[in-house]
C-alpha cells in the first residue's frame, strides 16, 4: 500500500515537472517528448487508482544554447528519460554534441550525474541539469584538446584513462541470478572488487572508468528494492596502459565474499568481518561511510 502511494506520488511529481518545462520551453527545437504514449501511461494511472504501473518510461530531449561568445554555434542536446521511481532515485541524461570527443562527452556526462547525485538528491532536477549543462558544457570542448590533437600514433590509445572504483549499496542481495550478474559482468568488463551477498550487500567493483560506468548501468536496471553508489573514486591514469591499470587495483578479481554472522542462516553478515576484510585491503575508511560507524 506504501510503496503504491510512493509511486503515484513520484509519477504526479514527473508529471507537474513535464508541464512546467513545456511552459517553460514551449517550442519543439527546445523542449519535446519523444515518446507520447508514455505521458498518456503515466496521467492516466496518476488519475486513476486502479490503473497499471506505466509499462515505458518518461523519455524526452531538451536541447540547449549556451551563451558563450565563442562557442555560439553549439548546441547541446540532453536526452532524458524518467525512471519510474524518479525523482527517488536519478534521472537518466545523456548530453551530446557533435562537437565534443567520445572521452570530452563521459567526462561531462560523469560530471553532470556527480553534480545532480550531490545536489539534487530526490528531488526534480530537470531545471538544475538544464542550468547547470548551459553554464559548464561548452567548457568540455576546449578540454584535453591539447592532448587529443597530439599526432595519430597516440591517437591509437584508448581515450578513457580514468580508473574507478565504486563502492555500491543495496538493501540486500539474495537473488541467485543476480549474484551471478554481478559476477560474470564483472569478468566480463574486466572488473575487479568483491559482492558481500545478504542484508545489507555490498558490492565493490574496480577498473577503467567507461567499464564501471557499464557496469553501474546494467546493474541498476535489474530490480532493486534500494541500490545506491555510496562512493566512488576516479584516478587519472598516465598512459592508460594495462601496467597502470593493475597498479590501482586493490582486489584481483571479483568474487563473493560470504562473512556469515554464525547462526544467522547466511543472511545477515558479520560486519566485523567485513571490516577486517576493507582493512586487510587499506580501504578501512570506506567501513564508516557505508555504516556511519567507526569500525573496530
Amino acid at each position: 500500500e506504501t510503496t503504491e502511494m510512493a509511486n503515484r506520488e513520484e509519477a504526479e511529481i514527473q508529471i507537474s515537472e513535464l508541464d512546467l518545462l513545456s511552459s517553460m520551453f514551449p517550442y519543439e527545437e527546445e523542449f519535446v517528448v519523444t515518446d507520447q504514449l508514455a505521458v498518456a501511461e503515466l496521467k492516466h494511472y496518476v488519475e486513476n487508482e486502479s490503473a497499471e504501473m506505466p509499462s515505458s518510461k518518461v523519455q524526452f530531449t531538451l536541447n540547449v544554447k549556451p551563451e558563450v561568445s565563442n562557442a555560439s554555434r553549439v548546441e547541446f542536446s540532453m536526452a532524458c528519460a524518467l525512471p519510474f521511481k524518479y525523482p527517488t532515485v536519478q534521472p537518466e541524461i545523456t548530453v551530446r554534441s557533435s562537437l565534443l570527443s567520445r572521452s570530452q562527452q563521459i567526462h561531462l556526462n560523469s560530471d553532470l550525474k556527480m553534480y545532480l547525485m550531490q545536489n539534487c538528491s530526490g528531488e526534480p532536477c530537470m531545471l538544475s541539469a538544464r542550468e547547470w549543462v548551459k553554464d559548464h558544457a561548452a567548457a568540455y570542448i576546449d578540454k584535453e584538446l591539447s592532448s587529443s590533437s597530439v599526432t595519430t600514433a597516440n591517437a591509437m590509445q584508448p581515450e578513457d584513462t580514468t580508473f574507478s572504483r565504486l563502492w555500491i549499496y543495496s538493501h540486500h542481495i539474495y537473488n541467485k541470478q543476480k549474484r551471478k550478474n554481478i559476477i560474470d559482468w564483472a569478468k566480463e568488463l574486466s572488473l575487479s572488487g568483491f559482492c558481500m551477498p545478504g542484508k545489507p550487500g555490498v558490492i565493490c567493483v574496480e577498473g577503467l572508468q567507461c567499464s564501471c560506468e557499464e557496469y553501474w548501468s546494467r546493474l541498476r536496471r535489474l530490480t532493486w528494492k534500494r541500490i545506491l553508489i555510496r562512493h566512488r573514486e576516479d584516478v587519472s591514469l598516465e598512459g592508460g596502459g594495462d601496467a597502470e591499470i593493475q597498479k590501482q587495483r586493490k582486489f584481483s578479481t571479483l568474487e563473493e565474499k560470504c562473512f556469515d554472522a554464525h547462526g544467522a542462516r547466511g543472511n545477515h553478515m558479520d560486519l566485523g568481518q567485513l571490516y577486517r576484510f576493507l582493512e586487510e585491503k587499506g580501504c578501512a575508511d570506506i567501513f564508516q561511510m557505508y555504516f556511519g560507524v567507526e569500525g573496530h
